[in-house]
């Protein structure tokens, strides 16, 4: 369960910072006005391109705390910078390297109940990474990625896939 989980998450955190370094290099060149692009949405009723990153890094961070059988710690959300939201990024990571293998070798028998929605839901661990924490934190990784793309940054499939 670590490597599906943890390994998974861990990779496309550093894939995403490195994005937010590239982004914020292009900024910069471009003229671009940062705050514009880290306030920037897909649509009026979606989240923000920073709250996207934010929310990336709590279903990383809570789904391995969960799937070790841990309760998971918060991170105030107060980034306003390329800056701030890598720092949240390398928390993240080292919030989730903070569980060894170990402590999710039970993961696939363990019963996890957590809020969704403002219900209660308790999904088996595999369900929970399947069907909950990989798709909510690929959801907001993938929409992070495609802010940028939309406001003319240029990436590539290989920067979102991150280093093999």
């Amino acid at each position: 369960m670590h490597r599906q989980s943890v390994a998974v998450f861990d990779r496309f955190l550093s894939a995403l910072s490195n994005i937010l370094t590239k982004a914020e290099a292009q900024c910069e060149a471009k003229k671009y006005k940062p705050e514009v692009i880290l306030a920037d949405r897909l649509f009026p009723d979606m989240f923000s391109f920073t709250r996207q990153v934010q929310l990336a890094c709590d279903f990383a961070a809570r789904g391995t705390a969960r799937l070790a059988g841990q309760d998971p710690k918060g991170f105030p959300d107060t980034e306003t910078t390329f800056a701030e939201l890598r720092d949240r990024i390398a928390a993240a990571r080292g919030y989730m390297a903070s569980f060894p293998a170990e402590d999710l070798a039970k993961a696939a028998d363990r019963q996890i109940t957590f809020k969704a929605g403002g219900h209660d839901m308790t999904l088996s661990g595999p369900d929970f990474l399947s069907f909950y924490a990989l798709p909510q934190f690929f959801f907001h990784v993938t929409t992070a990625y495609d802010i940028l793309r939309h406001n003319g940054i240029d990436l590539g499939k290989r920067d979102y896939m991150g280093a093999p």
